[in-house]
């Protein structure tokens, strides 16, 4: 697993979300030929065809939710991943470059397989500054009219899960992988809408399973 996650959970646990809402959905891009590489990846990195592929799966199975809104991260990865699965429903996503991956500065292209949450790469951003970040675009894009659809990336995921303080397994990390998260009483909860195919399966301790 990726070092820094205590570190990560422990910040996400003094930025709690004050949500409104009882339900939403959230979806992790398709993959990436930089997913498969294990490479920090910039904003412009598109889907691959398998990543095209599970996105296209994606949309099948949140075509049966009742979406009222899709947020996306400007990513190209994340745009593209929306559009798909916002067509069935005759939405338009509405990307943010708040919801964006972490910016890991002058790592991007280089080697994600050791990641390192605690890091502080030179010109981007530090975990705090993630996590602040974070904090912000979720509960803006949360307090629109739900349910609402967020696709962004396995970072947000664990912001996400840290600031609602729930535990993610690794197989609600894989790539296009819908996710419920509900309220339960006074706690949180996530579930996937289906289980997580072959390609879509993320590898423990990848960077590919956090970008």
């Amino acid at each position: 697993m990726a070092s820094g996650l205590d570190t990560l959970i422990r910040l996400g646990a003094g930025l709690p979300l004050a949500l409104q809402c009882d339900h939403f959905y959230f979806l992790r891009h398709g993959q990436t030929a930089r997913n498969v590489a294990r490479i920090f990846q910039a904003v412009d990195e598109p889907l691959n065809d398998t990543g095209l592929a599970q996105a296209r799966r994606a949309a099948g199975l949140l075509a049966r939710e009742p979406l009222a809104g899709v947020v996306c991260s400007d990513a190209l990865r994340a745009r593209q991943t929306a559009e798909l699965v916002a067509a069935p429903h005759g939405l338009q996503p509405v990307a943010t470059e708040a919801l964006r991956e972490r910016n890991f500065g002058d790592l991007i292209g280089t080697s994600s397989a050791e990641i390192d949450w605690d890091c502080a790469p030179e010109n981007g951003e530090t975990l705090a500054q993630f996590m602040q970040r974070k904090q912000g675009a979720l509960m803006s894009v949360l307090d629109r009219p739900g349910p609402v659809l967020v696709v962004a990336h396995g970072g947000s995921l664990f912001a996400l899960a840290a600031m609602l303080g729930v535990a993610v397994d690794m197989p609600l990390l894989a790539n296009a992988h819908p996710l419920r998260i509900e309220r339960r009483g006074p706690t949180w909860g996530i579930e996937a809408l289906s289980p997580a195919t072959p390609d879509r399966s993320p590898m423990p301790g990848d960077g590919a399973a956090i970008a």
